[in-house]
């Protein structure tokens, strides 16, 4: 295999003084430069088409009670590998992923300590993966970090989609805005939240999406968050420059390691389109291949459930308004007055399977169903839930056997109620529960203020439990769809039954007083980054007050942008969020919710702008269908959509799901018109989006007798 890498001044096993290193990418666009200044701290450097995307940028380790690893670095080897290969994910937006890239290892050692450091640097066509690894050695065994100093370098006042920086919570509308206006505006990005801690005026999170003036478009990130804690992004506002800053455990500290150890990938995608960086699996392929042998179990699917109605207040989780507190194996809940909206009860969950089962979604998530709701929250509980005790009007066998009577499964619900160690300790048992009456899935939620107290969900700890219970459900062929945990970066390749997580401002929002409407441009740049969102779309009445009078929300979306979201924001598991009535209320367009498809063989983004649109089409898995998504920021736009991308000679029916001329978000949103045409790979389509609104459009081969009464575009 040929080698597209240039090393100058090549260094044999010798502590002398080297040059800078230079790595490019496969197709020679990017290039990073790596070097050892004179007191001997590492920094590296990257461009793009010749343009500086980095500037020269410090990497190294303060390290606690101990000398730290910063600078006094020789390079004492260095090692290069090429990778050219493919591989075939569980489920994806794509049936095979290349994986190529050229690799550079640096092995340092520090010559007051001799200690050992590499850095091991990817650089593929689309970005610069790289990752520190501390070797077995002499001179370092257990150490703690006290923080990573990797910086980030920018080349000028660039503008970045960002939420701030925050231990606890990702759950923040997006912020619009230079870098040095960052510091000005923290104070009004931050919004209540049930658990959140912000570390700094101008900290913000990853995956941070950034524009050049130039035109220029960066993305950073982190990938393979393993035994480490969560990574944000603190800015030098003067110097403009990103520094790491990690995620603390209860006692300040940032990390706990042991010699061998490694670090998570920093990643940089780099490109002067913003598709590409929709595209990119860089984050994907910084991860390792599947751990699961036998992938069967895996499958991806659409569901409904009772949530929606809980969570904009028209229902309760809570099966009784009688106790204030209630301790698990002694409250009795058969003497307890039920308080008439608890939604979780027999007949009710028999209605939503039908629903199911007449219009072909595989599952129904159930909430509220376990004992313990009445006092789950705010109470810094310990024992707080079970996860096998139903509520007295639950009847989980007879259940389990009419959904399998209907062709339906059922998801289970774990809210840990953020009182982690309880939940560990049920955790096998909640398993085996599940096993034993036919649940799949479960969404788990962690809500609140972590329990060990002191504790913050993003933490190496909490990292390291959030993977225990991804793994541990796999030996259960389990699927999880984690809520309020850490945000993905790229684990589900390695355990693909990691089917969902939230970790970002969800629909539910639009229930608590509303999201931007340019919202879900922008999480597809920055959240999505890292693996797929339950981001629960699908709702079709945005009026949330005829759900429940004494809640004034609305969802800042038109219905046609709602549709479209199940195309444009990517996962193998997709809710239908809203009630069943509403649904019927509109059953043309809920057409659309029931054809799309949920795993694809290709996709292919059309246009994207950060905060303003992105139109994606997307191949249906073994098959010649197409489904196109169109979501719109705050202004009219009118797209233009190519069907190029169709197999030639052949006829399609495409079926457009579109916002009426006089749709808006606020004032007209459920204004939608559907039309038919007859497409080929030469037709070409100018759809008007409104603000807050988009379009979805099902492609679907058909024969030219179908096809001849239709207008062709």
């Amino acid at each position: 295999m040929k080698k597209i890498l240039f090393l100058f001044a090549v260094c044999l096993l010798s502590l002398n003084p080297v040059i800078a290193q230079e790595l490019q990418s496969p197709n020679s666009k990017l290039k990073m430069k790596f070097s050892v200044t004179e007191d001997g701290t590492p920094v590296y450097k990257l461009s793009y088409k010749d343009k500086e995307v980095i500037k020269s940028s410090k990497l190294g380790f303060d390290l606690k009670d101990e000398k730290d690893l910063l600078d006094g670095f020789k390079i004492a080897e260095t090692s290069t590998n090429s990778v050219n290969t493919t591989w075939k994910p569980v489920w994806g937006e794509e049936s095979t992923i290349k994986n190529n890239y050229n690799e550079l290892v640096v092995s340092l050692v520090q010559e007051e300590t001799q200690r050992k450091l590499d850095i091991v640097f990817r650089l593929f066509n689309d970005g610069l993966g790289f990752r520190y690894i501390f070797p077995q050695q002499e001179n370092l065994g257990h150490f703690v970090i006290k923080e990573e100093r990797s910086q980030f370098a920018m080349t000028g006042d660039h503008t970045a989609f960002w939420i701030p920086g925050d231990y606890d919570t990702q759950e923040y509308d997006y912020t619009k805005s230079k870098l040095s206006e960052i510091r000005g505006k923290m104070e009004e990005s931050i919004t209540a939240n049930i658990s959140q801690t912000s570390f700094s005026n101008t900290g913000v999170q990853t995956s941070l999406m950034l524009k050049t003036d130039e035109g220029l478009y960066i993305n950073l990130h982190e990938a393979a968050l393993i035994d480490y804690a969560t990574m944000h992004l603190n800015l030098d506002d003067e110097k403009m420059i990103f520094e790491s800053w990690l995620t603390p455990d209860s006692q300040g500290d940032k990390g706990y390691l042991i010699a061998p150890a490694k670090t998570p990938w920093r990643t940089i995608i780099v490109s002067d389109d913003a598709t590409d960086i929709l595209a990119s699996k860089l984050t994907y392929n910084l991860n390792e291949p599947s751990k699961i042998d036998d992938t069967s179990w895996i499958k991806p699917m659409k569901y409904i459930g009772v949530w929606w109605e809980m969570i904009t207040g028209k229902s309760s989780w809570n099966y009784t308004d009688e106790y204030k507190a209630v301790k698990l194996g002694e409250t009795d809940f058969e003497k307890a007055k039920p308080n008439g909206k608890h939604a979780a009860n027999t007949e009710h969950v028999k209605e939503y399977i039908d629903f199911a089962s007449e219009h072909g979604f595989g599952g129904v998530l159930v909430e509220g169903w376990n004992i313990g709701w009445e006092d789950w929250f705010g109470h810094s509980k310990d024992y707080v839930f079970d996860f096998v005790t139903p509520y007295p009007d639950f009847d989980v066998e007879e259940l389990q056997k009419y959904a399998a009577s209907k062709d339906v499964e059922l998801i289970m619900h774990h809210e840990t109620s953020s009182s982690v160690r309880n939940y560990e300790r049920h955790l096998d048992t909640a398993y085996k529960f599940m096993n034993k009456y036919g649940y799949n899935a479960v969404k788990s939620g962690y809500v609140g203020d972590i329990l060990p107290r002191g504790e913050n969900h993003y933490s190496q700890w909490l990292v390291n439990h959030y993977q225990y219970a991804l793994e541990k459900a796999a030996e259960h062929k389990i699927m999880i769809n984690a809520h309020e945990a850490v945000r993905p970066t790229g684990i589900a390749r390695t355990y693909p039954n990691l089917i969902g997580n939230e970790s970002a401002r969800g629909t539910e929002y639009q229930a608590f007083g509303g999201s931007k409407p340019n919202h879900v441009t922008v999480l597809p740049f920055t959240r999505l980054i890292g693996g797929p969102m339950d981001y629960t779309p699908g709702i079709f009445e945005m009026d949330i007050s005829k759900l429940n009078p004494d809640n004034n929300s609305h969802v800042n979306s038109t219905l046609a942008n709602q549709l479209a979201l199940y195309v444009t924001m990517y996962s193998p598991l997709q809710m239908a969020a809203d009630l069943p009535e509403h649904y019927m209320m509109f059953l043309d367009a809920f057409q659309f919710i029931k054809d799309v498809a949920i795993d694809w063989d290709k996709s292919i983004y059309l246009e994207a702008e950060p905060g303003d649109y992105i139109t994606v089409a997307r191949n249906a898995k073994n098959s010649n269908n197409w489904f196109v998504g169109n979501v719109n920021g705050n202004e009219a736009r009118t797209a233009t959509v190519k069907f190029d991308f169709l197999e030639k000679g052949k006829n399609y029916i495409a079926t457009v799901y579109a916002d009426a001329p006089d749709a808006h978000y606020k004032e007209n949103p459920q204004a939608y018109e559907i039309k038919k045409y007859r497409v080929n790979s030469k037709s070409k389509l100018s759809q008007r989006s409104a603000p807050g609104g988009g379009f979805a459009i099902s492609i679907i081969e058909a024969e030219k007798s179908e096809v001849k009464d239709l207008k062709k575009l």
